[in-house]
């Protein structure tokens, strides 16, 4: 629903869509895999809490940007993709995700710190790339 706050300003809207520290990293992480189930996406944010999963996932299908889709059988099944409007929001996510990576190296090559090998090992198997993290 757009009110008169909403009409302030547009960069408000979209953070409070996309905000927060899941939300654009679950957006992310369905682009990259095209269809996710609950359980791959707690492997996948490994520091996400069961109850804030099933908070953001309901938001982000309230906004619209994704699609949970259930299998009536046994045991249940739930899958999540992205939605159209999801969708638009993935270039402006990619160009966060080659800053943030930029960024990272830039720390790393003034401050020495090592590679983190566990955040670099999804970053592998999610987004395929070597994040120097």
């Amino acid at each position: 629903m757009v009110t008169n706050e909403t009409q302030l300003c547009a960069v408000d809207y979209a953070f409070k869509r996309i905000g927060g520290k899941y939300k654009a990293r679950i957006l992310w992480y369905l682009d990259m895999k095209k269809v996710l189930r609950y359980g791959e996406l707690t492997r996948t944010l490994p520091d996400i809490t069961t109850k804030m999963l099933t908070q953001t996932l309901r938001e982000l299908e309230q906004d619209k940007l994704i699609i949970r889709r259930m299998y009536h059988e046994v045991p249940p099944k739930v899958e999540y993709s992205l939605s159209e409007t999801g969708q638009e929001l993935i270039p402006f996510i990619a160009h966060l995700h080659n800053w943030g990576k930029k960024q990272i190296e830039l720390e790393m090559n003034s401050s020495g710190i090592q590679k983190d090998e566990r955040t670099a090992s999804i970053c592998r198997t999610v987004c395929n790339t070597d994040q120097q993290a």
